[in-house]
């Protein structure tokens, strides 16, 4: 179970005078940022494969609000010495193959599709929003983005990642607890409490979905 603990709710609202930093959206302004949800992460975890319809739901509402989806996927990078030397070779050529080869839209989890107007895109790094290492922040740009949803897995490494960057770029900045997975609550629940603290709202599927047909 996913949790923010009171004192840091209270804490924020002695601060800012409100619970959430955000609270409205533009649909046409938000994208729905899909980290890592392959084969490799969900399979096995069924932390990963319960938040499935979380998401389905989200990119439906996000779609027929005119907002974007954008599905993020580990590129196969270069074989280094550092990782190498940090996971063990064994471990790094697993990681660094965890995204798969082949077409892309092959490569989701299976019961994902792509639709036409969906973003698509690969990251050779934990972040989608690192520079230089994702097409993504110039994408997101294209279309007047600036209200980024950050879901998918896991919740400590990528989508983490991706939700420090992206406030960092100036996006707002919404993960959706219940539409991301780690491996153990403890870590989820750690990087909602981070998240939450310093770099963007944490709201439940239900919320977010609230905010999306209010406006649009």
């Amino acid at each position: 179970m996913w949790r923010i603990e009171a004192r840091e709710y209270a804490r924020q609202e002695r601060r800012r005078g409100r619970r959430f930093a955000f609270t409205e959206l533009v649909p046409a302004r938000t994208a729905l940022v899909v980290i890592d949800m392959v084969p490799f992460f969900v399979s096995d975890n069924p932390y990963c494969r319960g938040i499935v319809p979380n998401i389905h739901r989200l990119a439906e509402a996000l779609r027929a609000a005119d907002g974007t989806v954008a599905w993020v996927l580990p590129a196969v990078g270069e074989r280094t010495a550092v990782a190498d030397e940090f996971f063990g070779p064994e471990a790094a050529e697993m990681y660094r193959t965890s995204g798969g080869t082949g077409p892309m839209t092959e490569r989701l989890w299976r019961d994902f599709v792509v639709h036409a107007d969906d973003l698509l895109v690969e990251k050779s790094a934990a972040s989608a929003f690192f520079p230089g290492r994702c097409p993504l922040p110039d994408l997101l740009e294209q279309r007047g983005i600036d209200t980024v949803l950050i879901i998918g897995t896991v919740t400590n490494v990528c989508c983490e990642s991706s939700a420090r960057d992206a406030s960092t770029l100036g996006y707002r900045v919404i993960m959706v607890a219940d539409a991301n997975a780690a491996r153990r609550d403890r870590d989820h629940n750690a990087t909602l409490h981070t998240v939450y603290r310093t770099f963007g709202d944490v709201r439940p599927t239900s919320d977010v979905l609230s905010m999306i047909e209010l406006l649009s």
